[in-house]
């Protein structure tokens, strides 16, 4: 055996050995998610799981619900630096890192399909409109209210008078699964659901290294970055969200009609925006990768009426079928009440009613103002797109006018950000700033979560410190692994020593080739 050899062994054996440690701290950490959940998890009030005697006193006593948060917030943050570590030791991702990454994130996953719903309960909202769906009502002018025993199924007070915002092909899929399930069984619903949306995990995962080989971006590193991170895991599995199955089927639409399998790209684009239509911004896109490279105007032009009238047909269909025909169009003309303090709009709004109020001025019109600015140059950016740039730049051309769709809204939850990282992950995130910021923002959106949406009675009296405790824990945490940890800090400090090192070797070889200056005994005249 040559020592080479015996050294790749060596190599390969330190490898393997040095992942258990990071797959083994992020299943603990998801464990430790299901079993706080169990504590501060969302139940329907009718739910059998209430009635369970050894769970009983976790939910409803102080101390029970106490440690359920420190649980469940400890337990995010183990599947966060699992996360970083994994990254850390798979560097810089060779052959067998993919498989890692899948079996590892499959692991990290199957805890998580038995949490009761954490990070948002918009889940039960799903339950409500499957049961007015079998009730033969419109989900899209009816809210959830109208019908009888609703707040006992889960759903929150602002889903009462709300108009679905989902597609028509997510109605068929909540009419299914509350079919399946019956009015008196949420839980059975709720684990459908979540299938539902572990089905558009596993397109996912299917499809962004096949986009980032495709496109030439590390397979194995655009996987870990996009669906081993805690955020992802904990949006799309223990919350159940929908969006994963939206994306899902977008992401695997993007693959077949960069591959030339056109029809098959607007059919499942198609799909997706009916979960969600803010998909619709990817078919002018598809259209021109259905086109393909150097394609004239007027080709263009044709596979652009081709893609919107393959949609368009379809969801015709759809509406007869379902007899609703295109009031899920209402939903693209609204960005929803209200904002959030990290959006653009919502940053900028609120800045200029601190601004007004200080001088006296109304300010009740600004965020109509800011939303309507918004959504105006969010279409100019689409349109830009769509026409300008070189073909070589496609995907990220899509990508940019689907975060222009996503950032200038004044609402952006926490998992709309997981619609884009797919994309910018198969693009290529460098490993500069451009990781930090995505490793901040999940950060960021972890801690948030673990705070937010608590289920607590209201007779323990204690959901404001619950909240207040977890936020502690979450920074404490977010600080130690980002900063004091050298199992994890490291990765984030290296990323930027690895390119100073690059930028100097890179210096020194042009230096070297530079000609040396000409020696004259002479000075040269002016």
């Amino acid at each position: 055996m040559s020592v080479s050899s015996t050294r790749a062994e060596s190599a390969a054996a330190s490898w393997t050995v040095s992942v258990w440690i990071p797959a083994v701290i992020g299943f603990l950490g998801s464990c430790a998610v299901l079993a706080g959940s169990l504590a501060v998890g969302w139940l329907a009030s009718v739910s059998p799981i209430n009635r369970w005697g050894w769970l009983i006193p976790w939910r409803t006593s102080e101390s029970g619900v106490i440690t359920g948060t420190v649980v469940l917030t400890l337990g995010c943050w183990l599947m966060f630096w699992g996360w970083l570590r994994l990254g850390r030791v798979l560097r810089p991702f060779g052959p067998g890192s993919l498989r890692i990454v899948n079996l590892t994130t499959t692991a990290w996953t199957l805890p998580l399909l038995a949490c009761l719903p954490i990070f948002s309960r918009d889940i039960f909202a799903y339950i409500g409109q499957g049961r007015l769906m079998i009730a033969g009502r419109d989900p899209y002018e009816d809210g959830i209210s109208t019908l009888s025993n609703w707040f006992q199924l889960g759903a929150d007070t602002t889903w009462a008078q709300t108009e679905t915002p989902y597609g028509p092909v997510f109605l068929w899929i909540e009419q299914l699964v509350m079919a399946v399930a019956g009015p008196d069984d949420p839980d059975l619903a709720i684990f459908l659901f979540r299938l539902a949306a572990v089905a558009g995990v596993v397109l996912i995962m299917v499809y962004v290294p096949k986009l980032a080989s495709l496109l030439g971006t590390d397979a194995a590193r655009a996987q870990w970055i996009t669906v081993a991170n805690p955020l992802f895991l904990i949006s799309f599995v223990a919350s159940g969200h929908n969006d994963a199955l939206m994306t899902g089927l977008a992401v695997a639409g993007v693959w077949y009609a960069a591959t030339g399998r056109g029809l098959l790209g607007v059919l499942l684009v198609t799909a997706s925006l009916g979960i969600k239509p803010i998909t619709m911004v990817l078919l002018p896109f598809i259209g021109l990768l259905w086109a393909g490279r150097g394609a004239s105007w007027a080709r263009r032009f044709g596979y652009w009426f081709l893609t919107a009238g393959i949609a368009g047909v379809i969801m015709v269909l759809v509406g007869v079928f379902n007899g609703f025909g295109f009031s899920w169009l209402t939903v693209m003309l609204g960005t929803g009440t209200g904002s959030v303090p990290w959006s653009p709009v919502g940053i900028l709004a609120e800045g200029t009613k601190v601004i007004l109020g200080s001088l006296g001025v109304a300010d009740d019109w600004v965020l109509d103002a800011f939303k309507t600015v918004g959504r105006l140059l969010s279409i100019l950016v689409v349109v830009w797109l769509m026409f300008r740039g070189r073909h070589e730049h496609l995907m990220q051309r899509m990508t940019w006018a689907f975060t222009a769709l996503v950032v200038l809204t004044p609402i952006i939850q926490p998992w709309y950000l997981l619609w884009l990282l797919p994309f910018f992950a198969v693009i290529g995130i460098r490993s500069d700033w451009q990781l930090k910021w995505v490793v901040f923002t999940v950060a960021f959106f972890v801690a948030f979560g673990a705070a937010d949406q608590l289920f607590v009675w209201q007779f323990l009296g204690i959901g404001t410190q619950l909240a207040q405790l977890a936020t502690f824990l979450s920074w404490a945490c977010m600080l130690w692994i980002l900063l004091l940890d050298p199992w994890t800090s490291s990765i984030l400090k290296e990323e930027w020593h690895v390119r100073a090192a690059l930028r100097r070797t890179a210096d020194r070889l042009r230096r070297r080739r530079a000609p040396e200056p000409a020696e004259t005994s002479e000075p040269t005249s002016p």
